[in-house]
């Protein structure tokens, strides 16, 4: 008997929702949102209804019952640090959601539409390894001074779920492998999967890694300090050179990854070169800091399609470990696997 499986990923413009029969994907839909809808809501919170609303709209056009469903589960938000895993959406977890634990996003809206559905339905409603899955050994989590942490935030859902995949394709535990797992999208994050933990990786919200498309990541500390003080920024400017601004974007005027690599002049030639070249000497201190005991390498994320981009990584680390491309984000498919782990008893929904 199939399980079926509502999943909401709610984005700053999109809701994406998919329905799935276990692993089968039945129907999907991303759900635009304009600016002027957004900007009617005084907050990220206030949006649940109306987007839960939206969601059930589209269910109800297709034809779907929402009454054959056996779970719904959302993105994970901007909770409090956790391991990786699913998590049922408790009072307390949506009680952080819509406060904004470690920030206001519109993830935070997975979990409140995944329960209010559940709910509305009794059915169980969940969450899976949001972005702030947090497994560092605790060596990772000095920065070089107490007042600034390392924090672990990044691509989790998909390095997770790309990880569980390799582990099923090469018949062995995703628990006993060591594991350097490479998101490349908007943003890049590069993690050291040891024993099925991410046991270090980066803050690549927020400034730290290798720069992306549209991330600066890690900046020098001093030359950053001197331009937030020197009266010519607002806040919100340096905030928006290190997230949206930064990166690829700034050097090119461009995030196209595939455009950028068709351009023949020299200083566009250059910052690509640069841009491999940060991935693979983040892979390289992954793989120092797991002793050099790695299994295999993956990359991932839309920019692993780029086959100048997939040489250039291998040519750098190849010699370290052997490389496995999975192309692309599933994020839809990885959160109806990971309620469909807890519905057939493979692993137990946590509590937050």
């Amino acid at each position: 008997m199939s399980h079926y499986i509502l999943v909401v990923n709610p984005g700053s413009t999109s809701t994406k929702i998919g329905v799935f029969a276990d692993e089968t994907l039945l129907f999907d839909k991303t759900l635009r949102h304009t600016a002027a809808e957004i900007s009617a809501f005084a907050s990220i919170p206030e949006q649940k209804t109306w987007r839960r609303g939206l969601v059930l709209d589209a269910l109800a056009e297709n034809g779907f019952d929402v009454h054959t469903l056996s779970a719904v589960c959302g993105r994970g938000g901007m909770l409090a640090p956790v391991s990786g895993g699913t998590y049922r959406t408790t009072d307390a977890l949506l009680r952080d959601c819509v406060a904004g634990a470690q920030g206001q996003h519109a993830s935070n809206l997975g979990a409140l539409i995944a329960r209010e559905i559940g709910d509305e339905l009794g059915i169980p409603s969940f969450v899976a390894d949001p972005p702030v899955v947090d497994e560092l050994w605790d060596v990772a989590r000095l920065s070089g001074h107490p007042a600034v942490p390392r924090r672990s935030k990044f691509h989790a859902l998909n390095q997770k779920a790309v990880a569980r995949r390799y582990a099923r394709e090469a018949g062995r535990p995703y628990e006993e492998l060591n594991l350097i797992v490479c998101h490349m999208g908007g943003g890049v994050s590069v993690g050291a999967h040891v024993g099925g933990r991410v046991v270090d990786t980066q803050n690549a919200l927020d400034g730290e890694g290798p720069f992306s498309p549209e991330r600066s990541g890690s900046l020098p500390c001093g030359d950053l300090v001197a331009l937030c003080f020197s009266g010519k920024y607002t806040h919100e400017e340096i905030r928006h050179m290190l997230t949206g601004g930064g990166g690829l974007v700034a050097y090119t005027g461009s995030t196209d990854v595939r455009a950028l690599q068709q351009r023949t002049d020299p200083d566009t030639r250059l910052v690509m070169d640069a841009f491999h070249y940060q991935i693979g000497k983040e892979i390289g201190a992954m793989a120092a800091a797991m002793k050099g005991k790695v299994d295999q390498i993956i990359l991932t994320g839309g920019i692993a399609y780029s086959e100048k981009t997939v040489q250039a990584l291998t040519a750098m680390v190849g010699w370290i470990a052997p490389i496995t491309v999975y192309p692309g984000e599933d994020e839809l498919l990885a959160l109806a696997q990971a309620a469909l782990r807890v519905l057939r008893g493979e692993e137990q929904a946590k509590s937050y």
